[in-house]
């Protein structure tokens, strides 16, 4: 039996569905005024206004119990959520991070006054948390990372460096993948998660402007940073199950195939009309949409497994490895097909979309997790290495 067979066809329940027009009707009105090539930027994109927005409507931290500020709903009320904002382009970096994984980290491994101090505040889209997990030469392969937690009888002393680390220069938090004991050489074994305080002294961020010309990626530098004892996450030298299982959060959702959807809903707009219409262009349509839809089913599943309580991580690797694929395809091809095009006026408002995700795209494949680094591990799970 393939670690796939278990991935079953899964509807979203209708109560979850239901949210589907209130959450659509609300950013209609709340980013009227931002243009396409700004909500193509979406889970990449930063308005902490709009995430307090979404926190007084209860929208973040859905599925979180009600007794730490959450809606106390389903994944799938979250996924319904998660489909809208990407799909109308809201701009919901701030939070997204610690909505995703964050949060439900804490709840899952960490001290009743981490969740009590923590998740009511992401709930009220007032705190913001950060990925401390890549290294220079510690990137997919984050068991070789050196940043090291050294304990001592008031907790930790933080020494190191992370990089491409989203919107650190906005967030409060970071959750850490650190050593506290052993050598890089131990791989998996010594390391911990530990929440580091962004404004404590000896912290460093520096953002790094991309080709797009944005700086939500940055690097961090950690020197000599005191960390308490409570700054610690589960147990020490739990660190590597604790974050293979923060990774199938961030590789099955939404955000793994839709990175480009601000851009081909404009561009089939665009094809919609007399003088956009091709049979070319038709055809792409349809090539792009019969890879969406499975993809999208099998990101659904996903999802119910996650549910169910279990931690599917290689076919989380598989949806992320296929859903970037085609958020990478997209771009090309209609650049491929606008630019075939002789005597039109494209409208300009598409082309800069289409600038902007072009510049963008190459990252698709890096963040959360290389392109080869996961065919390794789609692999291994299929039983073919």
């Amino acid at each position: 039996m393939s670690t796939l067979d278990s991935l079953a066809l899964t509807r979203i329940p209708a109560e979850d569905e239901a949210l589907r027009a209130e959450v659509r009707a609300f950013l209609q009105e709340a980013i009227a005024d931002l243009p396409a090539h700004i909500r193509a930027r979406s889970w990449g994109g930063y308005s902490s206004a709009l995430s307090r927005r979404l926190g007084d409507k209860g929208w973040i931290g859905i599925t979180l119990p009600r007794a730490y500020g959450g809606g106390g709903r389903s994944a799938f009320t979250r996924y319904v959520l998660v489909e809208e904002y990407l799909a109308c382009g809201a701009p919901v970096g701030s939070h997204w991070i610690a909505d995703r994984q964050s949060a439900p980290l804490i709840l899952k491994y960490g001290t009743e006054a981490q969740k009590q101090f923590y998740i009511p505040r992401v709930c009220k889209g007032e705190a913001f948390f950060c990925i401390g997990m890549s290294e220079p030469n510690a990137g997919s392969d984050l068991a070789s990372v050196k940043t090291r937690a050294v304990p001592n009888a008031q907790g930790f002393v933080l020494n190191g460096q992370k990089i491409w680390t989203t919107n650190a220069h906005h967030c409060q938090y970071m959750i850490a993948l650190v050593r506290t004991s052993g050598t890089s050489e131990d791989r998996h074994q010594g390391l911990s998660q530990v929440i580091v305080d962004l404004s404590l002294p000896g912290v460093t961020v520096r953002p790094i402007e991309d080709l797009s010309g944005d700086s939500h990626f940055c690097e961090v530098f950690f020197d000599n940073v005191r960390l308490g004892p409570d700054a610690l996450i589960g147990a020490e030298g739990q660190g590597w199950e604790q974050v293979t299982a923060e990774l199938a959060f961030e590789r099955s959702g939404p955000e793994r195939l839709f990175s480009s959807i601000v851009l081909f809903d404009q561009w089939l707009g665009y094809v919609r009309t007399p003088q956009g219409r091709t049979d070319s262009a038709v055809r792409l349509a349809g090539k792009v949409l019969t890879q969406l839809a499975p993809l999208r089913a099998m990101s659904v599943s996903v999802q119910e497994k996650l549910t169910q309580g279990a931690s599917p991580i290689v076919e989380a690797a598989l949806v992320k490895e296929l859903g970037t694929t085609l958020e990478q395809m997209i771009p090309a091809a209609i650049a491929e097909d606008l630019f075939a095009r002789e005597a039109e006026d494209v409208p300009v408002e598409l082309l800069m979309t289409l600038k902007y995700v072009t510049e963008a795209s190459p990252s698709f494949s890096l963040r959360g997790g290389t392109r080869d680094i996961l065919r390794g591990m789609i692999a291994r799970g299929l039983g073919l290495r």
